[in-house]
């Protein structure tokens, strides 16, 4: 059996679908360790799965709830040039903490989530064999495809190609603080330096947890690119809901996740929008609004701090999400169509997504007030056309794989050390 390192970023939406494919992987006899920071202990220990520390030289305790508080006053472009100096800290942080650490503890193989590319270079600096995984959209840096980061929609025209380009370039000059972080290191144990941010080399294994149809036309990937779906299974942290007070209305359920969860202002437009309409609103804020913000809410919302999220998607009839690629997937998988409300990061990309695939109805959080929200509630709720498109998506998710299918690539890839080559399916 091997033992595991899990090497992601220190954030809930990666580290649940991980620890899932954790989960999964211990079943099978594996031993999995997350590589993190200590801010995130609890809750690696709660999903079931080993936590080991690095950067207790570098970070200091607290940081991270302070970074999401900031980030959550901040939408679109200023969101992501803020993010920066927090995730060039956490790439130092790996590359001077993890080679020990995985030696300390005979860690022999990485999984390395794609948005967080240090991982690559330590697995590459230990001559150790790595599997990318990609918890939110699978990155591919295709002329063709737009980047995950923005809200355009797929176009296969030479401006649009050159769109591409030049956003990626964009993105490339903005992260130099974590290119030139890794590549100090690169340097030092004599790896070629690493020129393109998010563009990974690994030959094994790619997995998405996305399935093939919630993303564009993608002809032609590497035959270790695979899409299996979202990686879910039963979590040890259990989550109390209020499921007495449901009043069989048609029930819309909104949830920001879990870094943009203090933007009153986002929820209060829901529950304006929600508060004439025939329909129960369910509003999870993970902690982001205070009794206060909540008794200000328009009508009369269900409002909890958390919710067991599939459970309670199984009784709705529509998600307002901000694109988050695990509330998305997740609605999807109960044919459970969207209004998403993109803010920042790969929100707007999701977004497209879910416009291309015709699951639901996007609106930029810079563009979004009460009418315009209850109008695209309305159109998504009443015409077939969003829901028959999300239980097309329902049932790809099925056919996908999910955490299983993942956990049996990565045996396969580890035990034979050679990629796992599939057909792509993601060409349409």
């Amino acid at each position: 059996m091997t033992h595991f390192g899990i090497i992601c970023p220190p954030y809930p939406g990666h580290i649940n679908p991980l620890s899932a494919l954790g989960r999964e992987l211990q079943i099978r006899g594996h031993r999995i360790t997350f590589l993190q920071i200590s801010d995130l202990e609890f809750k690696i220990r709660s999903e079931g799965v080993d936590f080991y520390p690095i950067g207790e030289s570098i970070y200091r305790p607290g940081l991270l709830a302070e970074t999401f508080q900031n980030l959550a006053k901040l939408s679109e472009i200023k969101a992501l040039r803020y993010s920066v100096d927090f995730c060039q800290m956490v790439t130092e942080i790996i590359c001077q903490d993890a080679p020990n650490a995985i030696k300390a503890i005979g860690i022999e193989a990485v999984l390395v989530d794609q948005l967080e590319p240090a991982g690559e270079t330590i697995a590459q600096y230990l001559n150790l064999p790595f599997i990318c995984i990609s918890s939110g959209q699978a990155i591919h840096r295709r002329p063709d495809v737009p980047p995950f980061f923005t809200p355009w929609s797929y176009d296969n025209a030479w401006w649009a190609r050159l769109r591409n380009q030049v956003a990626y370039h964009i993105l490339d000059r903005s992260c130099q603080p974590i290119i030139k972080t890794i590549n100090k290191y690169r340097a030092r144990w004599k790896l070629p330096p690493y020129r393109h941010i998010y563009s990974t080399s690994t030959q094994l294994a790619h997995i998405s947890q996305q399935p093939a149809a919630f993303d564009f036309p993608c002809p032609n990937l590497p035959k270790h690119v695979h899409y299996a779906g979202p990686f879910r299974n039963s979590s040890p942290r259990k989550v109390s809901f209020p499921f007495e007070q449901l009043t069989g209305q048609p029930l819309i359920y909104a949830s920001l996740g879990s870094v943009q969860n203090t933007k009153a202002d986002v929820f209060y437009t829901v529950a304006a929008a929600c508060e004439k309409l025939d329909v129960q609103l369910v509003i999870t804020h993970g902690g982001g609004m205070n009794a206060e913000a909540v008794e200000k809410l328009p009508g009369s919302p269900l409002v909890v701090e958390y919710a067991p999220q599939l459970e309670v998607l199984d009784k709705a009839s529509l998600t307002i999400t901000h694109g988050g690629m695990n509330t998305t997937l997740d609605s999807l998988s109960y044919g459970v169509p969207l209004v998403a409300i993109p803010i920042t990061f790969e929100q707007p990309g999701t977004g497209s997504r879910v416009k291309w695939t015709g699951t639901g109805e996007v609106i930029p959080v810079t563009q979004l007030s009460v009418r315009r929200l209850k109008n695209a509630i309305q159109r998504v709720m009443t015409e077939d056309f969003y829901l028959q498109n999300a239980l097309n998506i329902k049932q790809a998710i099925r056919q996908a794989g999910g955490v299983k299918r993942a956990a049996d690539i990565i045996e396969q890839a580890i035990s034979v050390g050679q990629p796992v080559l599939l057909e792509p399916v993601c060409d349409r």
